[in-house]
């Protein structure tokens, strides 16, 4: 049986672009590059290096995929000549897989918006920097998708049947099956098949550029560059602004989300109803393709940092469960989805707090319990019916649980003080151990007779402590007296 390859012996065997890049660049410039330095290597098999001398700094790419190399070079000289800010492109040599393209600096949006991010909020110069990507995403998709020679594009000239299923099939055996998320085969495939249909429907006619997220982004004088266009296709314009919006780390929140994708309608001139009607169909297509990286990259090729990214994906699978409601009915996909969201495992890899919020809300059982529209599952009802009431004297009966007679009448009944260390010592386990898990949200219901004064004293009572002790989000709503909470 013939040895393996050593460590050494395996990267000797790689091909070394640094010669042909030499050459190339002394070609082109007629010198010797004096500097030449190895870039942080993507999830790619193309190899980028900053080549300098005296006088300029060049990127020099090395891909062994020779067709992806053409879509890449033809796709950037149709893009100069539409004056869209691309890198120019100073040199190729496609038989050795090799070309130097413009220097467009180190700075991604990604790593802008990482470097003025404070405490979850997204800065205005960022939003700024958003909303110019977001206004020169439509000239992509369709001013520079005229007179585009779709013959280059690889490996698919439109984002068509078999490029969809490819996209899902690739969710399910490097995401499902190695993330150990159980479903049936056969009614997976017949959701999948109705999930491409509904896909379908989308107007089509745009140039796809497939991987529009923010680290293919490059900031240079405060303006957008774009690069890592080499997979575009024909396809749905929703589909690239998924991309950017619902990028994994980048981790934009859902209201920043619907700023953006308004301000990109409204650039695009699509018309929202229209628009919106297949617009989350096309994040879970993106969002699976992504978690479908994670998975080929980190469970099976054991880089382990791609997973990372994963319990991003989860929280916004789980986000999209509670608040986007498909036109097509995909059972078998919807359960898988809802594996996903209640997994523990997928949301602990890295070093990701994903930050829980706690819902609580006061109400009357009159009206019946609430319910749990968020759709997690998981928290607690508490009955405040046998605690003293406030309701039954006059002096308080038009008041609430936030007023300050009231809240004097039930911190001076020892029977309220008993339940609430009660509540608090209940709900503190569950918090601790949401919190160690990394799941995002525990539902927390007080109710009494009329929804007005016990159960408003105990929510706000919780709140508060879980505010303080645990610095997590509290979302406070009083569902008989919605007003009470703002």
């Amino acid at each position: 049986m013939p040895l393996k390859n050593t460590e050494k012996e395996a990267a000797a065997l790689k091909p070394q672009p640094e010669a042909p890049l030499r050459a190339l660049y002394k070609k082109t410039f007629g010198r010797e590059p004096e500097a030449f330095e190895p870039l942080k290597a993507d999830g790619s098999a193309r190899r980028l290096f900053r080549m300098k001398d005296g006088s300029r700094s060049v990127i020099g790419a090395f891909g062994p995929d020779k067709l992806e190399n053409r879509a890449f070079l033809e796709f950037s000289r149709h893009f100069r000549a539409e004056k869209l800010p691309v890198p120019e492109i100073y040199a190729a040599d496609q038989p050795q897989g090799v070309y130097l393209e413009e220097d467009l600096g180190s700075t991604t949006l990604f790593e802008y918006l990482g470097a003025e991010r404070k405490e979850g909020d997204i800065p205005l110069q960022v939003m700024g920097c958003y909303k110019k990507v977001l206004e020169w995403l439509p000239r992509f998709q369709a001013q520079a998708s005229r007179g585009l020679d779709l013959s280059f594009c690889y490996p698919r000239a439109s984002f068509d049947r078999q490029s969809i299923m490819w996209d899902l099939n690739y969710f399910k055996y490097y995401f499902l099956k190695l993330a150990k998320i159980p479903f049936n085969e056969q009614k997976l495939e017949d959701d999948f098949v109705r999930f491409t249909d509904f896909l379908l429907e989308a107007p089509a006619d745009y140039f796809l550029y497939r991987d529009f997220q923010s680290r293919n982004i490059m900031l240079r004088g405060g303006e957008p560059w774009f690069i890592d266009y080499q997979g575009g296709r024909r396809g749905a314009p929703h589909y690239d602004l998924a991309s950017l919006l619902y990028d994994a780390k980048a981790d934009l929140p859902p209201e920043t989300r619907s700023v953006l994708r308004k301000h990109y309608l409204e650039a695009s001139g699509q018309k929202p109803a229209e628009f919106m009607r297949h617009y989350h169909a096309f994040v879970y297509i993106r969002i699976m393709q992504a978690m479908g990286a994670y998975g080929l990259r980190g469970f099976y090729e054991g880089k382990t940092h791609f997973l990372n990214s994963v319990p991003y994906a989860v929280r916004n699978i789980e986000w999209l469960l509670r608040n986007a409601e498909l036109e097509v009915k995909l059972p078998e996909l919807t359960a898988a989805f809802k594996r996903i969201a209640a997994s523990s495992y997928l949301r602990q890899f890295g070093k990701t707090r994903l930050g829980l919020t706690v819902r609580i809300t006061s109400f009357s059982f009159k009206n019946g319990l609430p319910l749990d529209e968020k759709g997690h599952g998981g928290g607690f009802v508490f009955d405040c019916r046998a605690l003293p009431n406030p309701g039954r004297y006059e002096a308080y009966a038009n008041l609430t649980g936030r007023d300050k007679p009231v809240i004097d009448f039930l911190k001076k009944e020892p029977e309220v003080s008993r339940y609430l260390d009660s509540v608090f010592a209940i709900t503190d386990m569950s918090v601790e151990n949401y919190l160690s898990r990394n799941f995002t949200s525990l539902m927390v219901n007080f109710g009494c007779t009329g929804g007005r004064h016990r159960s408003v004293y105990c929510a706000e009572a919780l709140a508060a402590r879980v505010k303080a002790k645990y610095g997590a989000r509290v979302e406070l709503n009083h569902r008989e007296f919605p007003g009470l909470a703002k």
